[in-house]
C-alpha cells in the first residue's frame, strides 16, 4: 500500500482540493478522529512520536531486565527507568526530598545569597532569571558563546500576564501556585502564591514580545564580564556563575539576547522584598522536582500545565513519562540502540539523493530569480554549496562515561543528569567547535537547520511513512519528506537565516535593493497571515510576524519540493498514478503530513509564543503557488484562489 492509499481513508471527497486542500486530504479524519486522552494533539508527527516511543520502550525495558557491567550505557539505561518506575518508593517518601532545599531558601540570608543559590538550581535544572544556552557566536562561527535569554515567568508567555484574554488562566494559575506551595509544606501558601505572582507580573514587563525576539541583529549584545556587571549591578554575577558551574573564563564574553531585561530584572531585585524572592526561588525547586515526586505533586503539576493550559484531559501512563525521562538524560546512547534496530542503510542512501536534488533545485530556482541580482545570488549559490546535511544519526554518540546515576534515587538522578548536562555545555567554551555534533535525537519525529554551522539535519525518527518511505513513489516522498528537506534548507534564505552567511556568521552578504526586495515579499506573507483564523478559535487571528519564518520555509519547502521531483524524473513522463498526476500527488502528501488536530486550549497557547501557523495554513500555502492553480485548475471563486498579484513567491 503506498502512502497516500493508506491516508485514503481520511480524506473528504466532498470537499474540493480547489476549496481546501487541508480538508480535502484530512477532512474525514478531523471529523471522526479522537485525540487520545494523554495528549493535547493528535497527528502525523504525533503518531510516529508515539510509534518511536514504544519502540523506545521495548528497548529500555530490555536492557533494564538484564545485568550489565557497571558505568555501561546500558547500566545507566536500566537504572534510570528502574528509579523512575520505583512507584512505591516515592510514594513513600512523598515531600521529604523537597525540605532540605526548601530550609536552604528559608534560611538564605541576603539578596546575594539567594542569587548564588539560583545559579546552583540552574545548575540542577531548575529555572532561573535567565533561560541559557551554549551556541556558536553568532558573529564569530569558530567559537563557542554562552547566551542569556530572558526569563523567570511561570506562564507560556508575557502576554499571559497583561492581555485580557489570559485573565481566567492567571487566576487559575494562583490556584496552582498555592496548592503546590502547600503540597510542599511552605509557610502561608496562599501568600506565597501571590507573591510569586507579582514578581513574575514584575518580570513579564521587561520580557520582549515573542516576535520581536526572532531579530539575530537585534538579539546579538555581546558583553564582556565588566559590561555584564554595569548592565545589572544589584546581581551577583560571579556567585551565580561559580554555583552555575562556570569560570571567569566561561564568563569572560557572553550574548545577552535581550538588554533590556537584564536591566529591568536588576531594578527588581532592588526593589522587590527579599522575602518575596525566596517564595519565587521556592516554587522553581517545587516545579523542577514534581514530575518526580510522589502522585500528589505529580497530578497537581499536570492538573495546570496539562489539562488548564494545553487542555490535556488524563496524565500520560507512567511507563511513557519513564521513557521520556530515559531519552531525556542518555538520549544518545538510546539513539544508537534504536537506529541499529530500525534504520535501514538504504533509507540514509535514498534520503542523500534527496537532499541533493532538493538543493539543486534551489540553486535553478535562485538562478531564476527575477528580483535579486547577480551580485546576491553568487552569495546565495556559495551558501547552498556549503550546507551540511545530517542524517539518519551521528557519526559519533555521545560520551555519558561521567553521568553517574543510581537505580533508587529518581530525584538524585534528574539532578545529577541536569549538572552533567550542564558542565557538557559550558566546557565547550574555549574549545573548537564540534560540527558532528547532533541537537536532536536520532528518533526524534523532527528536523532543524542551525544557522551558526550551516547544516540541516533529518533524524530517523522523521524518515518513516507518511514522510518518507524507501519503497514510495517519488512523489510521495517530495511531497513529505522533499518538502521538509525543503523546508530546512529554507530556513538558510528565511528573514533571520537569510542574514547569516556562508561560514554561519551574521552578515549582511545582501545588496540593499535585494534586501528591500525580499522584505516586500516578507512583509506581503506577513499579511496574508495576520487575515488567517484558526478554525477552533473564530475572531483570534494568526500573528504573521512571529510565524513568518517557517511560513518562508513552508512555501519554498513545498515550491522546491516540486521541481526537485521533476528533476528527479531525469526528463522521464511525469507519471499518473490512481488518476492523480505527479504534481497532484505531491501536493496530496504534503498536506498529508500536516494531518492533525489539537485541543483548544493548545491552539490558544500556540498562538501566542509558537513560530509555526496551525497545520491547515502550513498545508493550504499552496494557494501562493503557481503550479497548484495550473494542477489542480483553480479558478477565481475557488476557495484558495488568489489573484496572481497577490500570490507570495520567494524561492
Amino acid at each position: 500500500m503506498t502512502i497516500l492509499e493508506d491516508a485514503q481513508a481520511g480524506m473528504n471527497p466532498d470537499i474540493r482540493p480547489q476549496d481546501d486542500l487541508f480538508r480535502h486530504v484530512n477532512g474525514r479524519w478531523l471529523d471522526e478522529t479522537e485525540i487520545p486522552s494523554d495528549k493535547s494533539g493528535w497527528g502525523s508527527f504525533v503518531a510516529l512520536a508515539e510509534l518511536s516511543e514504544q519502540r523506545v520502550k521495548d528497548i529500555i525495558e530490555t536492557l533494564a531486565g538484564q545485568e550489565h557491567e557497571p558505568g555501561s550505557n546500558a547500566q545507566k539505561i536500566g537504572d534510570l527507568y528502574a528509579s523512575f518506575m520505583a512507584e512505591d518508593r516515592i510514594e513513600a517518601l512523598g515531600a521529604q526530598p523537597l525540605h532540605e532545599h526548601l530550609d536552604a531558601i528559608t534560611a538564605l540570608g541576603d539578596l546575594d545569597a539567594l542569587v548564588e543559590y539560583v545559579g546552583g538550581l540552574e545548575r540542577r535544572g531548575g529555572n532561573g532569571f535567565f533561560d541559557s544556552y551554549v551556541d556558536t557566536d553568532d558573529r564569530n562561527s569558530e567559537r563557542y558563546l554562552v547566551n542569556l535569554v530572558q526569563g523567570g515567568i511561570g506562564l507560556p508567555d508575557e502576554s499571559y500576564y497583561r492581555e485580557d484574554k489570559f485573565a481566567d488562566i492567571r487566576a487559575e494559575y494562583v490556584v496552582h501556585l498555592e496548592k503546590m506551595f502547600g503540597l510542599a509544606g511552605w509557610a502561608d501558601p496562599a501568600r506565597a502564591a501571590q507573591q510569586v505572582m507579582d514578581v513574575e507580573t514584575r518580570l513579564a514587563k521587561g520580557h520582549w514580545e515573542r516576535a520581536e525576539t526572532r531579530d539575530p541583529v537585534k538579539s546579538y549584545n555581546l558583553h564582556s564580564a565588566e559590561q555584564l556587571r554595569a548592565l545589572a549591578p544589584a546581581f551577583a554575577w560571579q556567585r551565580w556563575g561559580a554555583a552555575l558551574g562556570a569560570t571567569d573564563a566561561t564568563l569572560a564574553e557572553v550574548n545577552v539576547r535581550q538588554p533590556s531585561y537584564v536591566e529591568h530584572l536588576a531594578g527588581a531585585l532592588g526593589e522587590v522584598a527579599l522575602d518575596d524572592w525566596k517564595a519565587w526561588v521556592a516554587i522553581r525547586v517545587v516545579w523542577s522536582a514534581a514530575p518526580y515526586l510522589s502522585s500528589d505533586f505529580v497530578q497537581a503539576n499536570f492538573d495546570f500545565y496539562g489539562r488548564t493550559l494545553s487542555g490535556t484531559p488524563e496524565l500520560r501512563a507512567r511507563w511513557k513519562r519513564g521513557v521520556s525521562f530515559v531519552e531525556g538524560s542518555v538520549g544518545e546512547a538510546v539513539g544508537k540502540e534504536y537506529v541499529e534496530r530500525h534504520f535501514p542503510a538504504r533509507s540514509k542512501k535514498l534520503m542523500q539523493e534527496l537532499v541533493a536534488n532538493l538543493l539543486e533545485a534551489y540553486r535553478r530556482s535562485i538562478e531564476a530569480l527575477d528580483w535579486m541580482g547577480e551580485e546576491t545570488k553568487q552569495r546565495a549559490y556559495r551558501k547552498l554549496e556549503t550546507f551540511y546535511p545530517k542524517i539518519g544519526y551521528p557519526d559519533t554518540w555521545r560520551d555519558y562515561s561521567k553521568l553517574d546515576v543510581s537505580a533508587d534515587d529518581l530525584l538524585g538522578n534528574v539532578r545529577a543528569v541536569a549538572a552533567f548536562e550542564t558542565d557538557r555545555e559550558l566546557n565547550k567554551i574555549g574549545r573548537p567547535v564540534d560540527r558532528e555534533e547532533w541537537l536532536m535525537l536520532p528518533h526524534q519525529v523532527n528536523a532543524y537547520y542551525n544557522p551558526g554551522l550551516n547544516e540541516i539535519c533529518f533524524p530517523a525518527g522523521i524518515l518513516q511513512a507518511p514522510f518518507f518511505d524507501a519503497d514510495a513513489e517519488a512523489a510521495e516522498n517530495y511531497g513529505g519528506i522533499g518538502a521538509v528537506i525543503g523546508h530546512e534548507i529554507g530556513h538558510g534564505f528565511d528573514d533571520q537565516g537569510s542574514q547569516f552567511d556562508e561560514h554561519g556568521n551574521l552578515e549582511n552578504w545582501w545588496t540593499d535593493d535585494d534586501r528591500a526586495a525580499f522584505r516586500e515579499r516578507a512583509d506581503k506573507l506577513i499579511a496574508q497571515y495576520d487575515g488567517f483564523e484558526p478554525a477552533e478559535l473564530p475572531g483570534q487571528r494568526v500573528n504573521g510576524a512571529l510565524t513568518v519564518g517557517e511560513n518562508i520555509g513552508d512555501l519554498g519547502g513545498i515550491t522546491i519540493a516540486l521541481k526537485a521531483y521533476l528533476i528527479s524524473l531525469a526528463g522521464r513522463e511525469i507519471p499518473v498514478v490512481g488518476g492523480l498526476t505527479g504534481q497532484q500527488r505531491v501536493f496530496y502528501n504534503f498536506s498529508n503530513i500536516w494531518r492533525s488536530k489539537r485541543r483548544k486550549e493548545l491552539v490558544q497557547q500556540l498562538l501566542a509564543t509558537d513560530p509555526h501557523s496551525p497545520t491547515e495554513f502550513r498545508a493550504n500555502i499552496v494557494r501562493n503557488l503557481d503550479e497548484f492553480v495550473e494542477a489542480f485548475d483553480v479558478r477565481p471563486g475557488d476557495g484558495l484562489w488568489l489573484d496572481p498579484e497577490d500570490r507570495v513567491r520567494i524561492w
